[in-house]
C-alpha cells in the first residue's frame, strides 16, 4: 500500500469512529432524557461563582489592640537597696516579656522621699533598660522632700527643711518631662488619663496623706473624659490613692474629692480605674477588683508588697498589673516580677459593652 493510500485509509477510519460516537450519544439522550427537555437543554457552560452572604458583623481582631504594664509604689530611694532591686526585677521582666508592651504606667510613689537624690537613683536604674514610653502621676511619697534635711536624713522637727510642695511638683515634672502633673495620652486609639495630687501638708495640712485635686484639675478631667470617650471602647484612668466608700468624700490616704470623681465617670461605659497606695499582695485574699459604674482595680506594689496587716513579710515579692485591650474585652492580670509569672488569684477578663447603633 502506498503512503497516500495509507493516509486515505486512516481518514476513513476516523470518519467512521466520529459517526459511531455521534450515533451512541443520540441513543443515550433518547433513553435517559425526555425529548422536550433534551430539545430545550442549553449548551453546557461553566456556572458563575455564587456570592457568599455578607457576615452580620465585622470579625473581631484576634490579637490585643493595646497592651501596657502598671507599676505602682516603686519607692526607689538612695537609702534602701531592696526597692531598687525589685524595680530592676520588674524592668528585667518587662524588657524580656513574651508579649507586646506599648507603654508603662507609673502610678505614684515613684520615689520614697521625693528628693533629688531619689530621682537620680530612679533615673540611673531606668537608663539601664530600653523601655517603651513611660507615663506617670504623683503619689504622696513624691512630696516627702519636706521631711528630709540637707544631710538627706529624716528631720520632722524642722519641716519643711527649706523645701516646699512646689519643689516636689517641679522635680516630678522635670523627671517625667511634663509641663503639668496631670496628663493624658492616646496609643493605638485608646486613651489613658493620669491624675495627680496637687498639694501636700506644707501647703494644705488638712489633706494629710490624701489626694487633693484642684477645681482646675477636676474641670480638665471632666473635659478630657468627654473629648476622649469613644462608645464601645475602653477608657483608662490612673490615680494613686484609692477611693473611699461610695457616697462619701475621702480623707487621708484616700482620693479626697471622690463624690465628684465618681459623678464625672458616671455617664460613660467601659471605664477602667486603677489605683495604687495600698501595696496589698495579690495573694493575701484582699479584694483587688470592684465593679461600680466603672471597673475599679487596686494594684499591688513593686517596691514593698504588703500582707493584710500592712506588713512587708514577703521581702522577695514585686508585683504589678498587665493590661491587654481586645476588641470585645479587657484582660487584667497580676504579675509576679520576681518569678516572671502571672498570678492565678489576679486574673480578670471584663467584656466591653457594645456601642449602640
Amino acid at each position: 500500500m502506498s503512503r497516500r493510500a495509507f493516509v486515505r485509509w486512516l481518514l476513513a477510519i476516523g470518519a467512521v469512529l466520529v459517526g459511531l460516537s455521534a450515533w451512541f450519544s443520540l441513543l443515550v439522550k433518547k433513553k435517559f432524557i425526555p425529548e422536550e427537555q433534551a430539545a430545550a437543554a442549553p449548551v453546557a457552560t461553566a456556572e458563575p461563582p455564587q456570592a457568599s452572604p455578607e457576615p452580620s458583623e465585622e470579625p473581631l481582631p484576634l490579637g490585643p489592640l493595646m497592651s501596657f504594664f502598671i507599676l505602682s509604689d516603686l519607692h526607689v530611694t538612695s537609702g534602701d537597696s531592696l526597692p531598687n532591686k525589685k524595680l530592676r526585677l520588674a524592668l528585667d521582666d518587662v524588657t524580656h516579656f513574651d508579649g507586646p508592651v506599648d507603654a508603662i504606667m507609673l502610678t505614684g510613689d515613684l520615689t520614697d522621699t521625693g528628693t533629688e537624690v531619689d530621682y537620680k537613683a530612679l533615673r540611673a536604674i531606668m537608663n539601664d533598660y530600653k523601655l517603651p514610653p513611660i507615663h506617670g502621676n504623683m503619689g504622696n511619697h513624691d512630696y516627702y522632700t519636706i521631711w528630709i534635711n540637707k544631710a538627706n536624713s529624716w528631720d520632722q522637727d524642722k519641716v519643711p527643711n527649706g523645701k516646699s510642695d512646689t519643689i516636689s511638683r517641679e522635680q516630678f515634672k522635670k523627671f517625667m518631662g511634663y509641663t503639668s502633673i496631670y496628663n493624658d495620652f492616646t496609643a493605638n486609639g485608646h486613651s489613658i488619663l493620669l491624675l495627680s495630687q496637687e498639694a501636700y501638708v506644707q501647703e494644705k495640712p488638712e489633706v494629710g496623706e490624701g489626694a487633693w485635686y484642684s477645681d482646675e484639675q477636676m474641670a480638665w478631667f471632666k473635659g478630657r473624659m468627654g473629648n476622649l470617650y469613644k462608645p464601645g471602647r475602653p477608657l483608662f484612668v490612673m490615680t494613686h490613692q484609692p477611693l473611699p466608700p461610695v457616697g462619701t468624700d475621702g480623707a487621708t490616704h484616700q482620693l479626697i474629692r471622690a463624690i465628684q470623681f465618681r459623678e464625672t465617670l458616671k455617664p460613660y461605659k467601659n471605664v477602667f480605674v486603677f489605683c495604687g497606695h495600698r501595696h496589698q499582695d495579690f495573694q493575701n485574699g484582699t479584694p483587688h477588683y470592684i465593679q461600680e459604674t466603672f471597673h475599679y482595680f487596686h494594684n499591688a506594689s513593686v517596691g514593698r508588697t504588703l500582707n493584710r496587716a500592712y506588713q512587708q513579710t514577703a521581702q522577695d515579692k514585686a508585683q504589678g498589673i498587665y493590661v491587654q485591650v481586645f476588641a470585645d474585652k479587657v484582660v487584667v492580670r497580676g504579675r509576679e516580677f520576681s518569678t516572671r509569672k502571672f498570678i492565678d488569684e489576679a486574673n480578670w477578663s471584663v467584656p466591653l459593652e457594645k456601642a449602640h447603633a
